[in-house]
């Protein structure tokens, strides 16, 4: 149902015809008339495709459809559908636009021919009665279907199929499409504005002969008709947008600020056509009030949409992230082959080559190579980051001066990136509380504003019908709900968008009025506050106390030790073995590749083998005791101070002897002091949840400067702890490492995953960080009280001019062009400063 099937379905009509199609409202064509029975009646239409359309919409009892037709509007005949539906049932075809979640999968459609209420009207009401679609929610002004459904219960083939019986013809959303219906909104807001300014220049020079005398000659009467023969195209074309939104929102008995306009711009004009036709020579034409009112009004639109795109402009910037080429490589008779292709080409398992200075194209992992890359776009972090031989990648980050060959693993839709844009559009979408009463309040304020103008028009009649026109016009144009509703989706969209920039993904806007006032935070210890992963923090023997972070260097008895417990240790996977092997290799004591014989691992105890000859035990000082090891007592002592600051250890045993121990721990993250120090003086209760034992979790606390312990909690009991909090009485933020604490992220008032990005953190987390950290998390915070505090300038700013200039119109003060001048300067007001809100981390930075 496209703008050019429709022209030359009118070509082609001939210019004889009686009446319209029944369905499309296109001409009859004399020769070519189809005949159809609908609803027991006999009807008339101009192909086989309108008729077809017509008994299925009726067929399935969505008759209404026809009722919600404006009068006079015209549909198009229906689409060609194409014979390769059938593809887009294909796994590896859906695997591009298709997300599929644990209950139902979710696409994008782009649908051509929708173009009034009635349209979504008839699309949601058709697709919600086919068995498996869960949910059909479909965008009028940006013509985007969002389906929620089960694809083993209807497939994606039938669905286009059935939109196309129904006159649409829908495709995968593209996001280019969507730009461009976005830029042809504009190119003809731009058409209706420049006609206006036609009109408005021409009009402007009869208003001056009338207003220097002519209204009292004999050409007053052509002058008027000369400006009645430039406003009526002018109110027609160019008023057209705001005549259509007024009558939508009578009809769906939601008034909004259209209805105002229309109605002021429609009884100037009919006044001044009647002091026209009547020849009266009291009162006065005011047809270029009108015009100039059209015109500023639809200069203050296109303004309002240039700076809304620039505020919401976060996606496209995403978007732009991903290359839309990339290198592939195929095996040949002699090597390898590289090929240039599209994008949309790159299949899953594929190999890519990615040059130095190139972005990533998709998610994968280095096959060959070793590089730096930015991932600042991902993280927020500007520090490169070094990637080898079995690292991952993620689409759009930057790659430095190495060259990779990357494995496929994920594509747009599924990779980080993508999952990012997703939940941007999610958040720029979503309605806050206090947006969801601004809209309540929208309609009754147009009804005042109504009622307003009403009461100055009477008011002002003893001072004769212009005056009072004028006063009544002037109040209907200045009331401006425009800034009031746009307060809330403004802020929170240029504040979604921000996050996502520095690496703090908002799943709604609801999480961010949330977060703003909640004063309890309660943090996850293993993985959050500190670092995940087990250190060597000490090597005790009997010469000597060895520290890692003191820059001492080991004796020689040491450091033979500690290799040869690294040469049995590296045959372990336990986190211990791992930390020893790592901090052995830091101090260039490599282990051998073949030297530990008769290796045994006791689980929960420790780890026995040969090496020269020699049998080394490494584990618990019980176990040690059972396999009739002699303790030490200076290594005693040692593991007793270990105790008490929280620390665990080992003891090392060689033939019989006790000659070590090793302490380990859990390192605090960098930044987490400061994190804990900043909360602490804005006044938030902390709490540290942890699984550990109560001694190292009060250790942890201690080293943090203080705070409430809950320890030794199982994963599973860890959400009943926090509902225990609740109960107190408190609303609690929840920071976890999004993996094991997911249950009780989902039961915190506002859960914040750090550091994962998987998708267990993205499902369950309100707030999901992309990097490890913690200053993210006062920054979310920051955030959240920056954008509720606009939010409530921006409700300040609407209210403040509202009561300001309402009260000059009634008292007649203002003109309705100069009310035209300062509606939308309101609403620019409004946007302006939520623009503000994305130079909150660069000022801190600065």
């Amino acid at each position: 149902m496209t703008e050019s099937s429709t022209l030359s379905r009118q070509a082609e009509s001939s210019a004889d015809a009686v009446e319209p199609c029944y369905h499309c409202q296109l001409p009859l064509p004399a020769n070519e008339i189809v005949d159809g029975l609908i609803d027991g009646q006999r009807q008339q239409f101009c192909c086989q495709g309108c008729r077809s359309v017509a008994e299925t919409i009726h067929g399935a009892g969505l008759g209404g459809f026809y009722d919600r037709i404006l009068e006079g509007e015209q549909l198009a005949p229906p689409p060609e559908l194409t014979d390769a539906l059938a593809m887009y049932d294909l796994e590896e075809v859906q695997q591009e636009f298709v997300a599929t979640g644990q209950d139902a999968s979710e696409v994008h459609l782009l649908v051509e021919g929708v173009h009034c209420a009635a349209c979504v009207w008839l699309i949601e009401n058709s697709l919600r009665r086919q068995p498996g679609i869960e949910e059909a929610r479909v965008n009028l002004s940006g013509r985007k279907l969002k389906v929620l459904w089960d694809r083993s219960r209807l497939p994606l083939s039938r669905m286009l199929e059935l939109l196309g019986t129904l006159g649409y013809k829908a495709v995968p959303y593209d996001p280019n499409s969507a730009e461009d219906s976005f830029k042809k909104q504009n190119r003809h807001l731009l058409f209706r504005m420049g006609f206006a300014a036609f009109a408005m220049m021409n009009l402007m020079w009869i208003s001056i002969a009338l207003y220097t005398g002519a209204d009292q000659g004999e050409f007053r009467g052509l002058f008027h008709w000369v400006g009645l023969a430039l406003a009526t195209p002018t109110l027609i074309y160019s008023g057209y947008p705001f005549f259509r939104g007024a009558w939508f929102s009578i009809r769906n008995l939601s008034p909004n600020m259209d209805l105002p306009i229309a109605i002021g711009v429609t009884i100037t004009y009919l006044y001044s056509t009647y002091v026209t036709f009547t020849g009266s020579v009291v009162g006065e034409v005011y047809f270029d009030t009108v015009v100039n009112f059209l015109f500023v009004i639809l200069v203050g639109r296109y303004l309002e949409a240039m700076s809304k795109r620039k505020a919401l402009a976060s996606t496209q910037r995403l978007l732009d992230l991903q290359p839309k080429v990339a290198t592939r490589l195929t095996a040949g008779p002699d090597g390898d082959e590289s090929e240039l292709v599209a994008i949309r080409a790159i299949k899953k398992g594929d190999r890519v080559l990615v040059k130095p200075g190139e972005r990533i194209p998709v998610d994968g992992i280095v096959l060959e190579g070793s590089s730096q890359l930015d991932e600042a776009m991902l993280t927020g972090e500007s520090i490169p980051v070094t990637k080898g031989v079995g690292a991952q990648v993620n689409t759009g980050t930057l790659n430095g001066s190495g060259t990779l060959v990357i494995q496929v693993t994920g594509l747009l839709g599924e990779s980080a990136l993508g999952q990012i844009i997703h939940l941007v559009e999610d958040a720029q979408s979503s309605r806050a509380p206090i947006q969801r009463l601004a809209d309540r309040v929208v309609p009754w304020f147009v009804m005042v504003t109504l009622s307003l103008a009403l009461a100055s028009f009477i008011w002002w009649w003893g001072a004769g019908i212009e005056q009072a026109l004028m006063v009544a016009t002037s109040v209907l144009i200045i009331t401006c709900p425009c800034a009031l509703g746009m307060a809330t989706p403004m802020s929170i969209a240029v504040a979604s968008g921000l996050g996502a920039r520095h690496g703090i993904l908002v799943k709604n806007g609801e999480v961010l009025e949330r977060l703003s006032a909640i004063r309890h935070f309660v943090f996850d210890k293993t993985g959050t506050l500190t670092e995940g992963r087990m250190q060597l923090s000490a090597l005790v023997t009997s010469n000597q106390y060895w520290q890692p972070d003191q820059k001492v260097a080991m004796d020689t008895e040491t450091a033979a030790l500690l290799r040869q417990v690294a040469e049995i240790e590296k045959l372990s996977e336990h986190p211990i073995a791992a930390a020893i092997v790592s901090c052995a290799e830091q101090q260039e004591l490599k282990p051998r590749a073949i030297s530990a014989e008769q290796f045994s691992s006791f689980p929960g105890q420790g780890v026995v083998g040969v090496v020269d000859g020699h049998r080394w035990l490494i584990g618990t000082p019980d176990w040690l005791r059972q396999q009739q090891v002699e303790s030490n007592a200076r290594l005693e002592q040692a593991a007793t101070e270990m105790d008490r600051r929280g620390i665990s250890s080992i003891r090392v045993a060689c033939d019989g002897r006790e000659l070590a121990l090793i302490a380990l721990e859990d390192r605090i993250r960098e930044g987490a002091k400061e994190l804990i120090d900043r909360l602490k003086a804005q006044g938030a209760e902390i709490t540290l949840l942890s699984g550990d034992r109560r001694q190292t979790a009060e250790a942890v606390a201690e080293q943090l400067g203080g705070m409430e312990v809950i320890a030794e909690v199982l994963p599973q009991d860890k959400d009943r702890t926090i509902a225990e909090i609740q109960a107190r009485g408190h609303e609690v933020v929840m920071v976890g490492d999004g993996v094991n604490d997911a249950p009780s992220l989902v039961r915190a008032d506002v859960g914040i995953a750090l550091g994962s990005g998987t998708d267990v953190s993205i499902a369950s987390a309100d707030i999901v960080l992309l990097s490890n950290d913690l200053a993210r998390v006062d920054q979310a915070a920051q955030l959240s009280q920056r954008t509720l505090r606009t939010v409530r300038q921006n409700i300040g700013l609407s209210l403040a001019y509202n009561s300001i200039m309402v009260p000059l119109a009634m008292m007649g003060l203002v003109t309705p062009l100069v009310a035209a001048i300062f509606m939308p300067i309101s609403s620019l007001t409004v946007i302006g400063n939520a623009a503000r809100i994305s130079t909150l981390f660069r000022r801190k930075k600065a």
